[in-house]
């Protein structure tokens, strides 16, 4: 099974949605997930599909706009943003949303979170990957909690997950463990790495401690049927060529460590 490997627009920031799907034709990506931010390219459905069509990529993901910088895109009430979310899938094709569980603060949100992605994903037949996240202080005996009802998706009964290495890395999860405790509701994979440190580093995959090899070939061997994203940050990039060489390095990463025999 050849798994297709992704590239999240977010993965070029600062520069815009549609030189990633430059970037992602050109080193031979299969597919590209839009990160729905502030970029304002991202926000508009014809516009990424049209960037779709032109590069003759496929949108295979839309991150809704959950992150903390991206509170007032498409409005601030949560469920709108995930059905806009879901529309703008639908219209590209795109078979899966990625989702953040809602901050502690936002309580009429999370109270009816789990239910209400089982509803959306019925209404639309999105799936709604939830993805983990992290305490919020991670470094303490007792981390605070960020998020709610977790930040673990594998003790909530969503039908659909993402793990992200680099959220794995701060709050200490083994995400090989916790890819068994999902099974097969493990939909979608943000591959990316990180040290531990209490930033959310979205290293190139190798470059942290998260034994980003091993999960990938954990991953061939047990069918996993999802789709695969770089999320790394090349912010510190001073040029193209800097961040075209991190873009290259990750998907031959992905590609080696996925290439495993099925046992």
């Amino acid at each position: 099974m050849t798994n297709r490997i992704g590239l999240s627009t977010a993965s070029v920031y600062p520069e815009s949605s549609a030189h990633a799907f430059g970037y992602a034709a050109a080193l031979g990506y299969d597919t590209v997930e839009v990160m729905v931010g502030i970029d304002a390219l991202s926000q508009q459905t014809s516009a990424v599909a049209q960037l779709s069509d032109h590069h003759e990529i496929p949108i295979s993901a839309v991150h809704a706009p959950c992150l903390l910088f991206t509170q007032r895109v498409w409005g601030t009430e949560p469920w709108g943003k995930l059905e806009r979310s879901a529309e703008m899938a639908q219209a590209v094709g795109a078979a899966v949303v990625v989702v953040h569980p809602p901050f502690r603060w936002q309580r009429d949100y999370a109270r009816d979170f789990v239910n209400g992605i089982a509803a959306i994903e019925e209404s639309t037949g999105i799936a709604f990957a939830v993805e983990n996240m992290y305490p919020w202080r991670a470094t303490s005996k007792r981390g605070v909690e960020m998020y709610l009802p977790g930040w673990d998706p594998s003790e909530e009964p969503y039908a659909n997950t993402t793990i992200d290495l680099s959220h794995a890395a701060i709050a200490a999860s083994d995400p090989i463990s916790m890819a068994r405790r999902l099974g097969d509701r493990l939909r979608h994979i943000h591959l990316t790495d990180g040290t531990g440190s209490a930033k959310d580093e979205h290293l190139v995959p190798g470059r942290g401690s998260m034994g980003a090899a091993g999960f990938l070939q954990h991953l061939a061997q047990t069918g996993f049927a999802g789709e695969v994203i770089v999320e790394i940050n090349t912010r510190k990039c001073n040029t193209r060529e800097e961040r075209e060489l991190d873009l290259r390095e990750s998907l031959e990463f992905a590609r080696e460590h996925l290439a495993v025999t099925t046992p």
